[in-house]
């Protein structure tokens, strides 16, 4: 039985991606015998505008260091919003710095960014034209809608519920999005996105939106750990979360 140690670099506010990521890791140590534990550190952040995310991303090679001292096999970057509102194609420039930084502290790890995540994730569903949901302001989430469309991705609708205040992100009620996705046309739509935000909750609602709607259903933070199972070189699967992009690995 292997153990894993799951590093996450995390804006201070951000109290959802130590449950959610967690959860599916959890989750497939009921199919499957390898073993995880889960180490982060944190970065200030907590309104989420341009200023603080900008001012945030600057911390992260500083984290990227400290989590690098514990040795984690894979660092997952839990802020997609951070990475997308820097500029298009930024999760690979923040994956290439990062990565550099556990080199040069002597233990090369594997980075994953939720920004990058989302878009592999996508990619491997097939997804054309997608629809997502954000807790955004509406500026921020055009900036998101924009930089998946850069990567070759359609964004039909988005629905952006403006909260700026990072811990009410966090509070809302993922059952919530049961409701909230039926102001989407999902006509003609490959995959809907319910939380393009490793910050709200979403987890809980997947499979169920997924088993109503029809159509893939996946989130930022499920793509996160799909991704970070494949930097692992594990098989990723889960028993929830849409089983992990619907048995695509």
């Amino acid at each position: 039985m292997k153990k894993f140690r799951i590093g996450q670099i995390v804006p201070s506010s951000n109290v959802t991606m130590e449950t959610e990521i967690p959860a599916i890791f959890r989750a497939r140590e009921t199919v499957l015998p390898e073993r995880f534990t889960f180490h982060s550190s944190r970065m200030r952040m907590k309104k989420v505008t341009q200023e603080e995310l900008a001012a945030m991303d600057a911390m992260s090679l500083k984290c990227a260091i400290e989590l690098s001292d514990a040795h984690v096999d894979v660092m997952g970057y839990a802020c997609l919003v951070a990475i997308m509102s820097m500029g298009r194609g930024y999760h690979c420039v923040s994956e290439v710095n990062l990565h550099q930084e556990t080199i040069a502290n002597g233990f090369p790890t594997p980075i994953v960014t939720s920004a990058g995540a989302l878009i592999n994730g996508l990619k491997v569903l097939g997804a054309k034209q997608i629809s997502i949901i954000t807790p955004y302001m509406r500026p921020l989430t055009d900036k998101v809608v924009d930089y998946i469309e850069h990567q070759g991705i359609k964004v039909k609708e988005s629905i952006a519920l403006e909260i700026p205040d990072n811990l009410e992100v966090a509070a809302q009620n993922p059952l919530n999005l049961l409701e909230i996705y039926k102001q989407l046309d999902l006509t003609d739509v490959d995959v809907l996105v319910a939380s393009a935000c490793v910050q709200m909750p979403s987890l809980e609602a997947i499979d169920l939106i997924q088993a109503e709607c029809g159509i893939p259903v996946t989130s930022a933070a499920v793509c996160t750990t799909y991704e970070m199972m494949k930097k692992l070189g594990i098989e990723a699967k889960s028993t929830i979360g849409g089983e992990l992009l619907n048995g695509s690995y």
